[in-house]
């Protein structure tokens, strides 16, 4: 069956286009439009699509709002948000991913048609990507006018990408100590919130933060702004130094590696891992099998369990492991399954996390 996709925009002329875009590929079936959330809503109530494109300013209800009001049910629908006003570093990207949109994809002031029709293979690749996330999402409710289901591609592990860790190949000769993070859904805030707290000597740390390509370099100039220690986007090369965060680029994986006493991260391509790139399960695995005792593994508010495995591959080599507690979570699904797991030593609350790992980073 194909991916049931119901699109939100007040612009008649956007909905066609979109429509016709979509129906195009033979993967995708537009089953719905609406001039506003309202409107979305009522149609949902008649089929539940599989995702969404949704517009941010409308008339009655912005999208923003909308999204937000869906993301706290038991039965959200993974939303690509399509709109002018979400341009890189901006408040409203910021937010959109914030509320947990799946997508993002900036149109133009102007040539709207032109760029949507050029854009036939990203927008739909969006959806489908949007769809693939639908795993990802507890309690999802399946349409009570189809029990079908659609096949989804097999769930890869972190073996796609690098060897499981072994006592033997976790280095121990130095003391450095290297921080690896992995957040999703509610990240960006929380991610701000912790980094903020920390000194100017913080241990060097590689965050992964399920973000679309083109937004982590804005996110990280945020970040730098506001925070003691020095944030970029990681690049492949990039050492792990103290008073530093580097954030993984949106749609590449981001692994930790060392030479000699140096850490570094590679950046590289790869396929989905736990459904994400990049992939927190990746990162992990990295430290446990480069820094093993010498890492401090964080995972922070998200949906799913990418990174669930990982985090327990870094606590059997001998890392000190850390989760956001339940109640200061936006969504409490990676947190929540790596403490299942048996990979979390310590449940902290987000205002406790900088500290935490601050002083398991100087007795440790």
């Amino acid at each position: 069956m194909p991916i049931k996709v119901l699109i939100i925009d007040d612009s008649a002329l956007v909905r066609e286009t979109l429509s016709s875009i979509l129906n195009s590929d033979s993967d995708i079936k537009v089953i719905a439009t609406a001039s506003d959330p309202i409107f979305g809503v009522k149609k949902i109530k008649v089929e539940r699509p599989d995702v969404i494109i949704l517009d941010i300013e409308m008339a009655r209800m912005d999208g923003l709002t909308f999204l937000k009001k869906m993301n706290e049910t038991l039965d959200p629908i993974p939303c690509v948000v399509c709109s002018t006003m979400i341009a890189e570093g901006s408040e409203n990207a910021m937010k959109a991913l914030e509320y947990g949109a799946a997508e993002l994809i900036q149109k133009p002031a102007l040539g709207t048609r032109k760029f949507l029709e050029e854009s036939k293979v990203r927008i739909c690749d969006a959806v489908k990507s949007a769809f693939k996330s639908t795993a990802n999402i507890k309690k999802l409710i399946p349409s009570p006018l189809s029990t079908k289901t659609h096949a989804v591609q097999p769930k890869l592990s972190a073996d796609v990408m690098l060897e499981k860790p072994t006592a033997a190949l976790a280095p121990v000769e130095t003391t450095e100590k290297v921080v690896v993070v992995g957040a999703s859904t509610g990240g960006t805030e929380a991610l701000k919130d912790f980094l903020s707290m920390l000194p100017d000597d913080a241990p060097g740390i590689v965050i992964v933060q399920h973000m679309p390509e083109h937004f982590t370099a804005a996110f990280a100039t945020r970040l730098d702004g506001i925070c003691k220690i020095h944030v970029k986007e990681a690049q492949n090369g990039d050492s792990v130094v103290q008073g530093q965060a580097l954030i993984a680029p949106g749609n590449y994986h981001t692994l930790l590696k060392r030479t000699g006493n140096h850490y570094y991260v590679e950046v590289k391509e790869g396929p989905l891992v736990s459904r994400h790139r990049p992939s927190v399960d990746v990162l992990f695995r990295s430290a446990a099998r480069y820094a093993g005792k010498n890492a401090i593994g964080i995972i922070m508010t998200g949906m799913g369990d990418d990174g669930a495995k990982g985090m327990r591959e870094m606590h059997d080599t001998g890392a000190f492991t850390i989760a956001q507690d339940e109640a200061s979570c936006i969504v409490y699904g990676m947190p929540c399954e790596a403490v299942k797991n048996g990979g979390v030593d310590k449940i902290v609350p987000l205002s406790n996390i900088a500290q935490t790992m601050m002083n398991a980073a100087l007795i440790r």
